[in-house]
């Protein structure tokens, strides 16, 4: 059983920053893919970033410059440096692991539970 616990939410002032970070737990061999996704009320879930084993990264356009993913292999963690964030920035943003390798077997998806994380003055 492998569970992704995130913390660092919170209410920010425009321009501000928050860093968001996810350890997983269980017995992992290893995290393909770890990221951040986000939902805002009346939207759909949306990737925000991600990151792959070996340090490859990818980011929604309208993150680009002012986020940054980051991760930790040997503790499983992967974090969200949000800088210069926006009032637009504001949804439930959710931890993602994919291609989870454990002891005999291969996983496709794991979600945190997400944290909220608001912009506004």
């Amino acid at each position: 059983q492998v569970h992704l616990v995130e913390s660092g939410g919170g209410l920010v002032q425009p321009g501000g920053s928050l860093r968001l970070s996810c350890a997983a737990s269980g017995t992992i061999i290893r995290l393909n893919v770890m990221g951040w996704y986000r939902q805002a009320p009346g939207k759909q879930r949306e990737l925000v970033a991600d990151i792959t084993w070996n340090g490859i990264t990818n980011y929604a356009d309208s993150v680009k410059g002012r986020f940054t993913v980051s991760r930790d292999n040997a503790k499983n963690t992967v974090y969200l440096q949000m800088n210069s964030l926006k009032p637009e920035d504001t949804a439930v943003y959710y931890c993602h692991a994919a291609g989870v390798v454990v002891p005999g077997n291969y996983l496709p998806n794991y979600w945190g539970q997400g944290t909220q994380v608001t912009v506004s003055s």
